[in-house]
């Protein structure tokens, strides 16, 4: 499936009193993953949820390999791991400088309207992306 890479370095503030970032912050990274994710496919999220779709995550799970330390520099992959519908599901991989997994992570997320705040399909323009990017 389709996936994308990001880099980024931790940050002091990421990080608890082990200087290992806080666990509490890759959630965020996993989001920073996804919404580039979309922008590798020329999609806006904020454009997404002007149009009315939401994504509300509706299942998470992490696990923790190694600690990322401060100013690690480390490389999130974000693969696309269903042909969306109502539900998209995406897999996540962390590693350090050194190439050492550190983090895997997937994610359920709904589509969901913002107004009904019902579940909806996945925006054909989305599907579309999807498709010429798969071929």
């Amino acid at each position: 499936m389709i996936f994308n890479k990001i880099q980024f370095r931790v940050r002091y503030a990421e990080t608890d009193q082990m200087s290992f970032a806080y666990h509490g912050n890759y959630v965020q990274y996993y989001e920073m993953g996804r919404i580039e994710w979309l922008r590798k496919l020329d999609i806006s999220y904020k454009k997404m949820e002007e149009a009315g779709v939401m994504l509300p995550v509706i299942s998470l799970n992490i696990n923790y390999i190694k600690p990322a330390k401060y100013d690690d520099l480390l490389t999130l992959k974000t693969t696309l791991i269903n042909n969306p519908l109502v539900k998209i599901k995406f897999e996540f991989e962390i590693h350090n400088e050194n190439n050492e997994l550190l983090n895997t992570a997937n994610v359920t997320l709904a589509f969901m309207d913002s107004i009904t705040r019902k579940p909806v399909r996945a925006p054909k323009y989305l599907l579309e992306k999807i498709q010429q990017n798969t071929i």
